[in-house]
Protein backbone atom coordinates (compact mmCIF):
# COMPACT_ATOMS: atom_id res chain seq x y z
CA UNK A 1 0.00 0.00 0.00
CA UNK A 2 1.05 3.49 -0.80
CA UNK A 3 0.72 6.48 1.35
CA UNK A 4 0.43 8.57 -1.60
CA UNK A 5 -2.72 10.67 -2.27
CA UNK A 6 -4.04 9.77 -5.56
CA UNK A 7 -3.68 13.27 -6.57
CA UNK A 8 -0.08 12.70 -5.96
CA UNK A 9 0.13 9.37 -7.96
CA UNK A 10 -0.94 10.80 -10.75
CA UNK A 11 1.29 13.78 -10.68
CA UNK A 12 4.30 11.17 -10.55
CA UNK A 13 2.42 9.41 -13.61
CA UNK A 14 2.35 12.71 -15.70
CA UNK A 15 6.67 13.49 -14.39
CA UNK A 16 7.36 10.31 -15.10
CA UNK A 17 6.21 9.88 -18.94
CA UNK A 18 7.13 13.63 -19.83
CA UNK A 19 10.51 13.25 -18.31
CA UNK A 20 10.62 9.97 -20.90
CA UNK A 21 9.36 11.82 -23.84
CA UNK A 22 12.22 14.37 -23.31
CA UNK A 23 14.76 11.93 -23.23
CA UNK A 24 13.44 10.43 -26.29
CA UNK A 25 12.97 13.89 -28.12
CA UNK A 26 16.50 14.08 -27.69
CA UNK A 27 17.25 10.89 -29.74
CA UNK A 28 15.18 11.51 -32.84
CA UNK A 29 17.90 11.18 -35.59
CA UNK A 30 17.69 11.01 -39.32
CA UNK A 31 16.02 7.65 -39.44
CA UNK A 32 13.01 9.47 -38.63
CA UNK A 33 13.51 11.97 -41.63
CA UNK A 34 14.01 8.42 -43.61
CA UNK A 35 10.63 6.89 -42.46
CA UNK A 36 8.88 10.45 -43.77
CA UNK A 37 10.65 10.25 -46.98
CA UNK A 38 9.93 6.55 -47.71
CA UNK A 39 5.95 7.18 -46.87
CA UNK A 40 6.05 10.25 -49.30
CA UNK A 41 7.61 8.42 -51.92
CA UNK A 42 5.46 5.40 -51.38
CA UNK A 43 3.35 4.61 -54.03
CA UNK A 44 0.59 2.80 -52.08
CA UNK A 45 -1.00 3.12 -48.88
CA UNK A 46 0.51 3.05 -45.05
CA UNK A 47 -0.29 -0.63 -43.14
CA UNK A 48 0.46 0.15 -39.91
CA UNK A 49 0.60 -3.58 -37.28
CA UNK A 50 0.93 -4.47 -33.68
CA UNK A 51 0.16 -6.34 -31.26
CA UNK A 52 -1.77 -5.72 -27.81
CA UNK A 53 -1.19 -2.39 -26.55
CA UNK A 54 1.31 -1.25 -29.61
CA UNK A 55 -1.55 -2.87 -31.38
CA UNK A 56 -4.26 -0.34 -30.00
CA UNK A 57 -1.54 2.32 -30.21
CA UNK A 58 -0.76 1.49 -33.96
CA UNK A 59 -4.30 1.71 -34.95
CA UNK A 60 -4.45 5.35 -33.44
CA UNK A 61 -1.59 6.54 -35.93
CA UNK A 62 -3.36 4.83 -38.67
CA UNK A 63 -6.46 6.93 -38.19
CA UNK A 64 -4.52 10.13 -37.70
CA UNK A 65 -2.34 9.16 -41.09
CA UNK A 66 -5.80 8.48 -42.73
CA UNK A 67 -7.45 11.60 -41.47
CA UNK A 68 -4.66 13.78 -42.67
CA UNK A 69 -3.81 12.93 -46.04
CA UNK A 70 -1.52 9.91 -45.59
CA UNK A 71 -4.08 6.94 -46.70
CA UNK A 72 -3.64 4.13 -43.68
CA UNK A 73 -5.08 1.35 -42.29
CA UNK A 74 -4.65 -1.32 -39.58
CA UNK A 75 -3.69 -5.33 -39.74
CA UNK A 76 -3.49 -7.20 -37.03
CA UNK A 77 -0.65 -8.86 -37.42
CA UNK A 78 -1.99 -12.58 -36.11
CA UNK A 79 -4.99 -11.93 -38.90
CA UNK A 80 -2.34 -11.08 -41.05
CA UNK A 81 -0.80 -14.58 -40.71
CA UNK A 82 -4.09 -15.84 -41.37
CA UNK A 83 -5.45 -14.03 -44.62
CA UNK A 84 -5.15 -10.51 -43.95
CA UNK A 85 -1.43 -10.69 -45.32
CA UNK A 86 -3.12 -10.29 -48.66
CA UNK A 87 -4.10 -6.33 -48.01
CA UNK A 88 0.01 -5.67 -48.10
CA UNK A 89 1.10 -5.05 -51.39
CA UNK A 90 4.83 -4.18 -52.93
CA UNK A 91 3.27 -0.62 -53.35
CA UNK A 92 2.60 -0.04 -49.44
CA UNK A 93 4.68 0.84 -46.45
CA UNK A 94 4.21 -0.87 -43.61
CA UNK A 95 4.89 0.55 -40.12
CA UNK A 96 5.21 -1.96 -37.59
CA UNK A 97 5.25 -1.46 -33.40
CA UNK A 98 6.66 -3.81 -30.89
CA UNK A 99 8.37 -1.85 -28.04
CA UNK A 100 10.39 -5.00 -27.55
CA UNK A 101 10.93 -5.37 -31.24
CA UNK A 102 10.76 -9.40 -30.51
CA UNK A 103 6.98 -9.69 -30.40
CA UNK A 104 6.27 -13.02 -32.53
CA UNK A 105 3.42 -12.17 -34.51
CA UNK A 106 5.13 -9.37 -35.68
CA UNK A 107 8.37 -11.00 -36.27
CA UNK A 108 6.57 -13.46 -38.35
CA UNK A 109 5.33 -11.17 -41.11
CA UNK A 110 8.44 -9.52 -41.51
CA UNK A 111 10.04 -11.98 -44.32
CA UNK A 112 6.83 -11.82 -45.60
CA UNK A 113 6.59 -8.08 -45.99
CA UNK A 114 10.30 -8.09 -47.84
CA UNK A 115 9.38 -10.70 -49.99
CA UNK A 116 6.65 -8.46 -51.22
CA UNK A 117 8.92 -5.75 -51.39
CA UNK A 118 7.09 -3.42 -49.28
CA UNK A 119 8.90 -0.81 -47.60
CA UNK A 120 9.20 -1.63 -43.26
CA UNK A 121 9.24 1.23 -40.58
CA UNK A 122 9.94 -0.43 -37.59
CA UNK A 123 8.95 1.28 -33.97
CA UNK A 124 10.50 -0.16 -31.25
CA UNK A 125 12.11 -0.04 -28.01
CA UNK A 126 15.14 -2.16 -29.11
CA UNK A 127 17.27 -0.77 -31.83
CA UNK A 128 19.28 -4.64 -32.00
CA UNK A 129 16.03 -6.42 -31.89
CA UNK A 130 14.74 -8.32 -35.13
CA UNK A 131 12.03 -6.03 -36.00
CA UNK A 132 14.80 -2.97 -35.72
CA UNK A 133 17.18 -4.96 -37.96
CA UNK A 134 14.66 -5.86 -40.63
CA UNK A 135 13.38 -2.36 -41.23
CA UNK A 136 14.60 0.11 -43.70
CA UNK A 137 13.72 2.85 -41.17
CA UNK A 138 14.05 2.45 -37.04
CA UNK A 139 12.19 4.83 -35.34
CA UNK A 140 13.67 4.34 -31.58
CA UNK A 141 10.52 4.75 -29.25
CA UNK A 142 12.37 3.33 -25.97
CA UNK A 143 12.15 4.27 -22.73
CA UNK A 144 14.05 3.48 -19.47
CA UNK A 145 11.00 2.70 -17.44
CA UNK A 146 7.56 2.39 -17.75
CA UNK A 147 5.41 4.83 -15.50
CA UNK A 148 3.84 1.55 -13.74
CA UNK A 149 5.87 1.28 -10.22
CA UNK A 150 6.53 -2.51 -11.27
CA UNK A 151 7.87 -1.52 -14.37
CA UNK A 152 5.59 -3.94 -16.26
CA UNK A 153 2.28 -2.40 -16.93
CA UNK A 154 2.94 -0.38 -21.20
CA UNK A 155 2.63 2.99 -20.02
CA UNK A 156 5.42 5.53 -20.79
CA UNK A 157 6.81 2.95 -23.72
CA UNK A 158 2.99 2.97 -25.17
CA UNK A 159 2.88 7.19 -24.55
CA UNK A 160 6.03 7.36 -26.13
CA UNK A 161 5.15 5.57 -29.68
CA UNK A 162 2.02 7.13 -29.86
CA UNK A 163 4.30 10.73 -29.60
CA UNK A 164 6.30 9.57 -32.09
CA UNK A 165 3.16 8.04 -34.32
CA UNK A 166 2.19 12.23 -33.79
CA UNK A 167 5.29 13.38 -34.84
CA UNK A 168 5.21 11.48 -37.94
CA UNK A 169 1.75 12.29 -39.12
CA UNK A 170 1.98 16.15 -37.88
CA UNK A 171 5.39 15.84 -40.43
CA UNK A 172 3.80 14.40 -43.57
CA UNK A 173 0.70 16.60 -43.13
CA UNK A 174 2.99 19.84 -43.21
CA UNK A 175 4.76 18.10 -46.00
CA UNK A 176 1.84 17.50 -48.19
CA UNK A 177 0.59 21.15 -47.29
CA UNK A 178 -2.53 19.71 -46.02
CA UNK A 179 -5.19 22.15 -45.65
CA UNK A 180 -8.52 22.76 -43.18
CA UNK A 181 -10.46 22.33 -45.76
CA UNK A 182 -9.31 18.99 -46.53
CA UNK A 183 -9.48 17.62 -42.69
CA UNK A 184 -12.89 18.58 -43.42
CA UNK A 185 -13.54 16.15 -46.22
CA UNK A 186 -11.98 13.47 -43.84
CA UNK A 187 -14.55 14.70 -40.87
CA UNK A 188 -17.99 15.59 -43.12
CA UNK A 189 -19.89 14.54 -39.75
CA UNK A 190 -17.77 16.56 -37.47
CA UNK A 191 -17.91 20.16 -35.98
CA UNK A 192 -15.40 21.33 -38.26
CA UNK A 193 -16.32 19.28 -41.24
CA UNK A 194 -19.90 21.07 -41.02
CA UNK A 195 -18.34 24.63 -40.94
CA UNK A 196 -16.25 23.96 -43.36
CA UNK A 197 -18.27 22.09 -46.07
CA UNK A 198 -22.23 23.54 -45.51
CA UNK A 199 -22.99 26.10 -47.82
CA UNK A 200 -25.70 28.26 -46.96
CA UNK A 201 -27.54 26.80 -49.86
CA UNK A 202 -27.72 23.63 -48.27
CA UNK A 203 -29.81 24.58 -44.81
CA UNK A 204 -31.84 27.20 -46.52
CA UNK A 205 -35.21 27.83 -46.80
CA UNK A 206 -36.65 27.88 -50.35
CA UNK A 207 -39.40 27.50 -52.39
CA UNK A 208 -42.76 27.80 -50.85
CA UNK A 209 -41.16 28.17 -47.75
CA UNK A 210 -39.48 31.53 -48.34
CA UNK A 211 -41.85 34.39 -46.85
CA UNK A 212 -42.43 36.52 -50.31
CA UNK A 213 -45.18 39.30 -50.81
CA UNK A 214 -44.76 42.23 -53.49
CA UNK A 215 -43.95 45.63 -52.92
CA UNK A 216 -47.22 46.94 -53.64
CA UNK A 217 -49.00 45.21 -50.76
CA UNK A 218 -49.88 46.16 -47.25
CA UNK A 219 -48.45 46.00 -43.99
CA UNK A 220 -50.96 43.83 -42.90
CA UNK A 221 -50.82 41.60 -45.80
CA UNK A 222 -46.58 40.92 -44.78
CA UNK A 223 -47.54 40.31 -41.11
CA UNK A 224 -49.51 37.23 -42.79
CA UNK A 225 -47.30 36.12 -44.49
CA UNK A 226 -44.33 36.49 -42.18
CA UNK A 227 -46.44 34.57 -39.22
CA UNK A 228 -47.22 32.20 -41.82
CA UNK A 229 -43.80 31.16 -42.74
CA UNK A 230 -42.30 31.62 -39.29
CA UNK A 231 -38.95 32.83 -40.32
CA UNK A 232 -39.39 36.19 -38.31
CA UNK A 233 -39.12 38.24 -41.52
CA UNK A 234 -40.57 38.63 -45.17
CA UNK A 235 -38.88 39.82 -48.19
CA UNK A 236 -40.38 42.07 -50.45
CA UNK A 237 -40.01 41.82 -54.44
CA UNK A 238 -40.86 43.80 -57.25
CA UNK A 239 -40.81 41.48 -60.51
CA UNK A 240 -39.11 38.79 -58.83
CA UNK A 241 -36.31 41.16 -57.79
CA UNK A 242 -35.80 41.85 -54.21
CA UNK A 243 -35.88 45.28 -53.16
CA UNK A 244 -36.62 45.28 -49.52
CA UNK A 245 -37.13 43.11 -46.28
CA UNK A 246 -39.57 43.57 -43.21
CA UNK A 247 -38.97 41.55 -40.23
CA UNK A 248 -39.56 41.48 -36.10
CA UNK A 249 -37.52 44.38 -35.25
CA UNK A 250 -39.04 46.39 -37.84
CA UNK A 251 -42.03 45.42 -36.87
CA UNK A 252 -41.93 46.75 -33.18
CA UNK A 253 -40.47 50.36 -34.80
CA UNK A 254 -43.68 50.46 -36.83
CA UNK A 255 -45.99 49.73 -33.87
CA UNK A 256 -44.43 52.81 -31.94
CA UNK A 257 -45.66 55.44 -35.17
CA UNK A 258 -49.15 54.03 -34.81
CA UNK A 259 -49.36 53.63 -38.06
CA UNK A 260 -52.66 51.88 -39.48
CA UNK A 261 -51.15 48.57 -40.71
CA UNK A 262 -54.15 47.89 -43.45
CA UNK A 263 -53.44 51.19 -44.82
CA UNK A 264 -50.25 51.79 -45.03
CA UNK A 265 -47.98 49.52 -47.42
CA UNK A 266 -45.10 47.55 -46.91
CA UNK A 267 -42.56 49.97 -48.88
CA UNK A 268 -43.06 52.76 -46.26
CA UNK A 269 -41.82 50.95 -44.04
CA UNK A 270 -39.57 48.24 -45.34
CA UNK A 271 -35.78 48.24 -45.00
CA UNK A 272 -34.25 48.61 -48.28
CA UNK A 273 -31.00 47.83 -48.10
CA UNK A 274 -31.25 44.15 -46.77
CA UNK A 275 -28.18 42.00 -45.74
CA UNK A 276 -28.03 39.13 -48.53
CA UNK A 277 -25.40 36.42 -49.41
CA UNK A 278 -24.33 34.11 -52.12
CA UNK A 279 -25.54 30.87 -51.70
CA UNK A 280 -22.29 28.98 -52.72
CA UNK A 281 -20.71 30.87 -49.36
CA UNK A 282 -20.42 28.67 -46.59
CA UNK A 283 -22.95 28.72 -43.48
CA UNK A 284 -20.30 29.60 -41.20
CA UNK A 285 -20.34 33.16 -43.60
CA UNK A 286 -23.57 33.36 -42.90
CA UNK A 287 -23.23 33.23 -39.16
CA UNK A 288 -20.22 35.70 -39.13
CA UNK A 289 -22.52 37.78 -40.85
CA UNK A 290 -25.07 37.74 -38.69
CA UNK A 291 -23.25 38.03 -35.63
CA UNK A 292 -21.50 41.09 -36.76
CA UNK A 293 -24.56 43.59 -37.67
CA UNK A 294 -26.64 41.35 -34.85
CA UNK A 295 -29.26 40.17 -36.76
CA UNK A 296 -31.23 36.22 -37.50
CA UNK A 297 -31.61 36.24 -40.78
CA UNK A 298 -30.24 36.89 -44.06
CA UNK A 299 -31.93 36.55 -47.82
CA UNK A 300 -30.01 33.94 -50.07
CA UNK A 301 -29.56 35.60 -53.25
CA UNK A 302 -28.11 33.98 -56.78
CA UNK A 303 -27.60 36.52 -59.95
CA UNK A 304 -30.11 39.02 -57.87
CA UNK A 305 -32.91 36.81 -57.41
CA UNK A 306 -33.75 35.40 -54.14
CA UNK A 307 -33.13 32.04 -53.81
CA UNK A 308 -33.71 31.43 -50.11
CA UNK A 309 -33.09 32.46 -46.73
CA UNK A 310 -30.99 31.76 -44.16
CA UNK A 311 -31.84 31.60 -40.44
CA UNK A 312 -29.97 31.77 -36.83
CA UNK A 313 -32.19 28.75 -36.39
CA UNK A 314 -30.95 26.76 -39.69
CA UNK A 315 -27.41 27.66 -38.67
CA UNK A 316 -27.72 26.00 -35.00
CA UNK A 317 -29.85 22.78 -36.14
CA UNK A 318 -26.88 22.13 -38.70
CA UNK A 319 -24.62 22.84 -35.80
CA UNK A 320 -22.48 24.76 -37.43
CA UNK A 321 -22.52 27.37 -34.52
Amino acid sequence: MTNLSYLELAKRTFSLEIASLQILQNKIDDQFQLACELIMSGKGRVVVTGMGKSGHIGNKIAASLASTGTPAFFVHPAEASHGDKGMITGDDVVIALSNSGEASEVVTLLPLIKRKGAKLIGMTGNPDSTLAKTSDAHLFCGVESEACPLNLAPTSSTTAALVMGDALTVALLETRGFTAEEFAFSHPGGSLGRKLLLKTSDIMSSGDRIPVVTIDLSVSDALLEMTQKGLGMVTIQKNAELVGIFTDGDLRRVIDQEIDFKKTAISEVMHKEPATIDGDFLAAQALYQMEERKITSLVVTSNGKVSGVIHMHDILRAGVA
